[in-house]
């Protein structure tokens, strides 16, 4: 069956933007990496999808269902949500006006920023754009707002747009003092997009036009709506909303969500093409390689370990470690990893919610964590 599929890459490829694309059905990773996923979906996960490219070559594989009540199969063609995978894509635009001189990474956020949006900020004048994206600003997370959570679940078509974000926070104090800590924070990325719009106007359509295009990314979209995403498959989305291992379809939130989400959020595309923007970056084909150095410079968790630089996570699996970010939403989650010492891109997604609590997480983790450690053998 993979033999035809790979027919099928060669003959369509172009059609479906996989010209890059060149599948080996006998990937030496293949044989250790199916029937872990094949268990994701055995141990409760509807589906799954993966993509994993190394010097051997492309793997792709999808397991289980992309839409259960329909008995829709996953494929590998489909587009998931990225959800904060979507912050280094942001970061990259923001290092691209940096590198044209629009911006300076240690300036005020406040010489960007509508006096407006300024002003409901605690201690604006202290929080640089270096800040923002490293997460070391202290300003609060607006998801954390019961009132955010509450219109999000009951009022899911909600239009939201970047300020509305941001007025979840108006008033509240900083929860440390700016340059003195990393914790992870949406919010961040979200001003990052008002600060992109007040040089470009759009920062949506610089991304496109400087990050999408140049990579060749023809199944890569922010901003979603049903026009953009005319003739693609988009994967249906589950949640356990009472965490008692019974799921059910939160496929219309899940999308209303993601479509006005900027920055933090609000990207869909396939497996192949997250690891194409990874691979395209980590080669330099985005940015320059000193400002490369810059993103890899990392700031520390409580434990002291490296953890985030400008827009890129920071791990490692016993010790070997891995670039890149993780993404969850209330119907969905997504892991997109390079690892150095294999030089390795890794790209999986499920359609299942990651952001509360379900006892089904307990195996799927631990099958992640299997996969991770496949990663770097």
């Amino acid at each position: 069956m993979k033999q035809i599929i790979t027919f099928f890459f060669l003959v369509f490829g172009c059609y479906f933007g996989w010209s890059q694309i060149d599948f080996n059905p006998n990937h030496p990773k293949g044989k250790e990496v199916s029937p872990i996923l094949k268990s994701l979906v055995e141990n409760g996960c509807p589906g799954a999808s993966l993509a994993l490219l190394d010097e051997n070559g492309w793997w792709l594989q999808s397991e289980g269902f992309a839409n259960i009540e329909e008995q829709q199969k996953m494929e590998d063609t489909f587009l998931h949500y990225l959800q904060s995978v979507t912050k280094t894509y942001m970061a990259v635009a923001i290092l691209k006006l940096y590198e044209e001189g629009k911006l300076q990474l240690d300036d005020p956020i406040t010489q960007y920023l509508a006096p407006e949006v300024s002003n409901m900020l605690d201690r604006a004048d202290e929080i640089s754009i270096k800040m923002l994206l490293n997460h070391t600003s202290g300003i609060p997370e607006y998801n954390f707002d019961p009132d955010y959570a509450s219109t999000l679940l009951q009022h899911p078509e909600t239009p939201f747009k970047a300020v509305d974000y941001i007025k979840f926070i108006k008033g509240k104090k900083l929860t440390f003092d700016p340059g003195s800590k990393y914790s992870y924070r949406n919010t961040n990325y979200v001003l990052l997009t008002l600060i992109a719009d007040s040089i470009t106007g759009d920062h949506g359509i610089y991304m496109e036009e400087n990050i999408f295009k140049p990579l060749g990314l023809q199944h890569t979209y922010y901003r979603i709506s049903d026009e953009k995403l005319a003739g693609e498959t988009l994967t249906s989305s589950y949640w356990d909303r009472y965490s008692d291992g019974i799921l059910e379809n939160i496929t219309y939130i899940q999308k209303q969500n993601v479509t006005h989400m900027v920055g933090d959020d609000g990207i869909v595309t396939t497996t192949s093409e997250a690891i194409l923007f990874l691979k395209g970056l980590l080669e330099g084909k985005l940015l320059k390689e000193s400002t490369l150095q810059l993103m890899k410079t990392w700031v520390n968790n409580r434990e002291g370990k490296p953890a985030y630089g400008l827009g890129l996570g920071h791990g490692d699996v016993f010790g070997h470690p891995y670039y890149g970010h993780s993404g969850g939403g209330i119907g969905a989650g997504c892991e997109l990893r390079y690892f150095p010492e294999s030089n390795r891109y890794m790209f999986i997604a499920i359609n299942i919610g990651t952001v509360t609590y379900s006892p089904l997480h307990i195996q799927l983790e631990e099958l992640r964590n299997k996969l991770f450690v496949a990663m770097t053998d």
